[in-house]
């Protein structure tokens, strides 16, 4: 499978990260992983890396400080050249009606619930990248 060149997972769990990288890695989906604890810090992070935007983010919605949809929102203001084409899927446990009404405002290409699998990667990758993860 070709890699993505970058993934960007924004997470306040710490644990939820190293998971979630080392899966990423095992499975040998990407040549870098980017990781954030906040959405200030991802946002801090696509600025100075422009114009290499990650192909995916996958964005946890409950954070403290800025929510994944605070992020997403201050995302939707940035330069072109920093958001690229990439492809942003919200990570969640539970979603309230009121969180799920905003998202359908948003631009994301998807919700997946936590944790995060090799099923679900395959998944994500076939239907955004046409790739598959292989055996």
């Amino acid at each position: 499978m070709q890699k993505l060149p970058s993934v960007l997972l924004i997470d306040d769990d710490q644990t939820n990260n190293f998971l979630n990288e080392l899966l990423l890695k095992k499975l040998d989906v990407t040549e870098r992983v980017l990781v954030a604890e906040s959405g200030t810090d991802a946002l801090s992070l696509l600025a100075h890396n422009a114009p290499d935007a990650p192909d995916l983010i996958l964005l946890d919605v409950n954070m403290p400080g800025m929510s994944g949809i605070q992020f997403l929102e201050a995302y939707q203001q940035l330069p072109t050249d920093q958001r690229g084409a990439t492809i942003i899927v919200m990570l969640t446990t539970t979603m309230d009606a009121h969180d799920l009404g905003r998202l359908d405002e948003l631009s994301i290409a998807g919700l997946v619930s936590k944790p995060l699998t090799k099923e679900k990667v395959d998944h994500l990758l076939q239907l955004h990248f046409q790739r598959q993860l292989g055996s």
